[in-house]
């Protein structure tokens, strides 16, 4: 009982945490701006949680291009201390090269959870017309995975069933990320 209530609380505060560095990753693929001039409350939500982690990194990890490594090795590094940790409380008996595996699996996973949160927020306030900057910042999030699908699929009755579409194809590739992992942990 003790370990699902710990394993509960450590999974929480990791997805928060390595959660907000792949959106401040993402945002700024995106080149949202996320200072505080700009007037982005998500941006400075970001930077509050992750500033004390990603800008350590930096000084180690440079960027590539547009990508902002220090936020992806952030991330990944709170998802390899999470499993660490579970791995030593459940006892440290063999496995440990399977740490890494889950860690990275685990990564994936909380990307497409995280996609998916947005894309229901950005669905969510699609109905409703709204002029805030928190409903562009997530449309502009949202419309690069969107745009294939909208090039394909047209408006049924005026109605963009694309968010739909792309829920659908999340879904399935978490069903595929857990095969995929089930398959590597049995290699390991």
């Amino acid at each position: 009982m003790l370990y699902q209530i710990f394993s509960l609380l450590l999974e929480v505060a990791t997805g928060v945490l390595a959660g907000a560095c792949l959106l401040r990753l993402y945002m700024q693929y995106q080149r949202i701006p996320m200072s505080s001039r700009s007037g982005n409350p998500l941006g400075r939500f970001v930077f509050a949680l992750t500033d004390w982690l990603v800008l350590p990194l930096r000084r180690v990890v440079p960027a590539a291009g547009r990508w902002d490594l220090a936020s992806l090795v952030a991330a990944y590094g709170l998802e390899l201390v999470q499993f660490l940790l579970l791995w030593l409380l459940a006892g440290a008996s063999g496995g440990l090269f399977a740490v890494p595996i889950l860690a990275a699996f685990g990564l994936v996973r909380l990307a497409i959870s995280g996609l998916t949160g947005l894309v229901i927020v950005y669905a969510v306030l699609s109905w409703v017309p709204t002029q805030s900057v928190i409903s562009d910042v997530i449309g502009r999030l949202c419309a690069p995975p969107l745009m294939p699908i909208r090039r394909v699929l047209p408006l049924v009755g005026g109605i963009d069933l694309s968010p739909l579409v792309l829920l659908l194809l999340l879904q399935i590739a978490s069903i595929v990320l857990g095969h995929l992992q089930g398959l590597a942990l049995l290699a390991v």
